[in-house]
């Protein structure tokens, strides 16, 4: 029997604020056994010492608590990306699968797979180790979304684990660097090459390329890094011919933070008014490291007050938002080996039937 996937985008008044989903799970929209992954983005500044992806994850957990038994909440990736800088609306998207009764569209269609590593010791942050234990996840994920092929997989999101100063003397200092708010660039850069070994964009990783050489990159790799967490939790979409409905995703990669063009063209392929048809949208935000956007200066890496991937969330949500027509996006800042450098993969999760709004 096909599976079908159904996703809610729903608003959040605070990090705290899961009453939308409580809403859906309380009318029955949406059955609590059948939530296969929820990301959120949350309203804090996204670095070493934002804690409101770890309220938001607390808050989750509380709520799911009260529907599902312990072990069947350890299994849901919660994926918090902090960081709404601009006009971007806080907001969750909660996924959901379960058996189709009757295939009215059928597939391909939008399909999802899951998997959370072990948790990381200290030291394999940064490291191979850690893009060895995702690409192994990854692959566990694809097999759980009957996902074939790589090509299939149209975006894959991490959340991994950073490094603090209590973490690394665990293991005796032996970690990729002692600078927290670099580890997340590293802990995002290995997830990311992770992806790229499991859909065979990368043949190989020799350790030293991590956060170094920025021409290798994943397209369908999205990570963002908390303190909430020591494993990676995987979520793997794509598409399926084991999966029906109306839901389908389609990805690109913007070349530069300004990139319209290929979001529009992205756009071009979801039936009538994007603003109704399209359910999600997932990004990656990096300010380029030359300084510079189409041969003009930017001073988001010099800015001492602001870290330059908020800088760029914001600058890329206006760019998004303006195409898209509304603010609910999920651009998350960080994009080592996430695309070309200043760039950053973009995929959109848009409804053939745009009237219905349950799924």
């Amino acid at each position: 029997m096909p599976r079908k996937a159904s996703l809610f985008r729903l608003s959040m008044g605070d990090p705290g604020d899961v009453s939308a989903i409580e809403a859906c799970l309380a009318d029955g929209r949406l059955k609590p056994d059948a939530i296969a992954a929820i990301l959120g983005k949350t309203e804090g500044n996204g670095c070493v010492n934002d804690f409101t992806r770890a309220y938001a994850t607390q808050s989750l957990r509380a709520m799911l608590a009260r529907y599902l038994e312990p072990h069947a909440v350890e299994t849901v990736p919660l994926v918090m990306s902090g960081g709404t800088e601009g006009a971007l609306s806080p907001h969750w998207i909660v996924i959901a699968a379960e058996k189709a009764e009757d295939a009215v569209t059928p597939g391909p269609a939008l399909a999802i797979g899951t998997a959370i590593t072990p948790p990381l010791s200290p030291s394999e942050i940064g490291r191979p180790a850690q893009a060895f234990r995702v690409r192994d996840a990854v692959r566990c994920a694809m097999a759980r979304a009957e996902i074939d092929s790589p090509a299939d997989v149209q975006f894959v999101q991490v959340k991994c684990p950073l490094l603090t100063a209590a973490r690394a003397a665990t293991v005796g200092g032996d970690v990729a660097t002692v600078d927290m708010l670099k580890s997340m660039g590293l802990s995002r850069g290995a997830s990311a090459l992770g992806v790229g070994l499991a859909l065979d964009e990368l043949r190989d990783m020799p350790g030293d390329m991590i956060g170094a050489d920025r021409s290798i990159w994943s397209s369908r790799a999205s990570c963002s890094a908390g303190i909430e967490l020591m494993a990676c939790e995987v979520v793997v979409l794509g598409q399926s011919p084991g999966w029906c409905g109306p839901l389908r995703i389609a990805s690109t990669v913007m070349a530069d933070a300004i990139d319209a063009a290929s979001v529009r063209s992205l756009l071009a392929r979801v039936p009538g008014d994007p603003a109704l048809a399209v359910r999600a949208v997932l990004a990656k935000a990096e300010a380029s490291s030359n300084g510079m956007v189409r041969g003009q200066r930017h001073t988001m890496l010099e800015d001492s007050d602001i870290s330059a991937t908020r800088h760029a969330r914001g600058f890329v949500g206006g760019v998004l938002a303006g195409l898209v027509g509304h603010t609910e996006l999920f651009v998350s800042g960080g994009a080592e080996h996430q695309g070309p450098d200043g760039g950053g993969p973009v995929s959109i999760i848009y409804s053939l039937q745009a009237s219905d709004l349950g799924t």
